[in-house]
């Protein structure tokens, strides 16, 4: 497998393959047949191999066949509906899409930031005839995509942003078919499971994990138009999902729903559960694994590394309440600053090297100088490995809150917090001080009622002084990004601690 068309190998003709239930249902058969028409349809209209094609389209049928499509004919650029027209801006331009793909009679602020040399395509699933692009109303003329090699870009997306200007990422095919392996290998997945993608489809979480490594292997895809959690058992129940990956947020709403001591029937047909993209609870995860009774495993991704990077293991497997696992076929270590290799169970810097990982971000050399060191990516995440691989995460580097010199990991306040019987959520961050430099704040969500005092009080008891929140903030939400992760600028931003 090193390219995406020879992972939709996998699945015979006639078993199921993509279902988006009360709109779509795919054999692997059809759905082959539709994304070699999209891609077909995309040189019919001149789009080649280097053309960037941007996708503004739902969860579903549609994301699925026309990222496959434009990824085989160009370079799929997947965007989040949900953009204002400015972010679309950015992003068309950023990007130097040649085409964009929206749904037929939707999607009104991409269509207004449509750039004057982007050709406007409309994309809609036919009854008949399955997924359609069209221009002006008419089909598109039937060209002739040829295959792609392994070292072309089949996929460019930005880095989230957290800390400065969103980077392109550029991903070719052979990084994504890297990935699919190693996430098939990790879950052992096969054409009998069933995987519930609950995460959006313009990002590598529900695209790497949820969907191409579930066709990689062979199995379904159950592809709700979006999540909603009184929904996902009967869903889960209606499909007999095996497993299903979804950002922290997911699962605790998933548990904030169940009764007491309720086990879901949607869950009765699970063989386990994945958390990643932001970091888990140790509390959600043992909760959740005593509500459904199945092995919940953390894992470690992200956008450079074609998303995964380390996961725990299934059983008999260990897995760590806490940790994000050991390495998934990608090598990961430990490094300093001037980029020496650091012993085990010291604190630094994580690095990786494998096939998945990108060869560096589009024109940007001064982020490649950064993020690269002796053939190893920078993460920029701050962690240590046990003497078994296992990686424990302690935030991003540049989130360490430094009160007058004391680095203090955000992370490690975060689940102080929530083990207050009151807190459901709880984001830690730096807010300015004129004499300390940076303070201790932190934001929360309350299941119950609890005062800043009791909170502060309880924080005392169990840390030092200095990482205690000297100002605690309670709120009715967390900002997040589309795709579920805190950012924590930006809730040092909404609640007054600084930019």
């Amino acid at each position: 497998m090193n390219t995406l068309w020879s992972a939709l190998a996998a699945g015979a003709d006639g078993d199921a393959a993509l279902i988006a239930p009360e709109r779509a249902r795919l054999t692997y058969a059809e759905l082959r047949e539709q994304v070699r028409r999209t891609a077909d349809a995309l040189a019919g209209v001149g789009v080649s191999r280097t053309d960037r094609v941007a996708l503004v389209l739902p969860n579903g049928a549609e994301a699925v066949i026309g990222f496959l499509g434009a990824a085989l004919a160009a370079t799929a650029a997947p965007l989040n509906p949900g953009y204002t027209e400015e972010e679309f801006r950015f992003y068309l331009e950023d990007t130097s899409a040649r085409v964009m793909i929206v749904p037929k009679g939707d999607a009104e602020a991409a269509r207004a930031a449509r750039l004057s040399d982007t050709l406007l395509l409309e994309a809609s699933m036919d009854p008949t005839h399955g997924f359609l692009l069209e221009h002006d109303g008419k089909p598109l003329p039937a060209g002739e995509a040829g295959e792609p090699a392994p070292d072309d870009v089949a996929l460019i997306l930005h880095t989230s942003g957290t800390t400065s200007r969103p980077k392109r990422v550029p991903l070719t095919h052979a990084n994504l078919a890297a990935s699919i392996g190693n996430i098939i290998a990790t879950y052992a997945l096969g054409p009998s499971d069933v995987s519930l993608c609950v995460m959006p489809l313009f990002h590598v979480h529900g695209l790497l994990a949820s969907t191409l490594s579930t066709l990689g292997s062979g199995g379904v895809v159950v592809a709700p138009a979006r999540f909603h959690p009184l929904r996902f058992w009967p869903v889960a129940e209606e499909f007999g999902a095996t497993w299903y990956s979804a950002v922290p947020t997911i699962h605790q709403l998933l548990l904030s729903r169940l009764k007491d001591g309720e086990r879901p029937k949607g869950a009765a047909t699970l063989r386990f559960a994945r958390s990643c993209s932001s970091a888990l609870p140790p509390d959600t995860m043992l909760q959740l694994e005593e509500r459904l009774g199945i092995p919940v495993l953390e894992a470690y991704g992200m956008t450079e590394a074609s998303h995964q990077m380390a996961s725990n293991p299934l059983p008999p497997g260990r897995r760590i309440p806490g940790s994000v696992g050991q390495g998934t076929g990608v090598a990961v270590a430990i490094m300093d600053e001037p980029g020496n290799l650091l012993a085990t169970g010291v604190t630094g810097e994580v690095v990786i090297q494998g096939p998945n990982v990108t060869l560096g971000y589009e024109n940007n050399a001064e982020a490649n100088a950064a993020g690269f060191t002796k053939g190893w990516f920078r993460t920029g995440d701050l962690g240590s490995l046990d003497a078994e691989g296992y990686l424990t995460l302690l935030g991003r580097i540049k989130e360490l809150i430094n009160r007058g010199g004391e680095k203090i990991s955000p992370r490690e306040v975060d689940e102080l917090l929530l083990q207050h019987p009151a807190v459901a959520e709880a984001v830690s961050f730096g807010a300015a001080h004129p004499v300390w430099g940076e303070e201790v704040a932190a934001a929360v969500v309350l299941s119950s009622p609890a005062t800043e005092a009791e909170l502060q009080r309880f924080c005392r008891e169990h840390l030092a002084d200095f990482k205690c929140p000297k100002k605690i903030y309670v709120v009715e939400a967390i900002p997040r990004t589309a795709t579920g992760k805190v950012q924590r600028r930006h809730v040092a931003a909404a609640f007054g601690g600084g930019s």
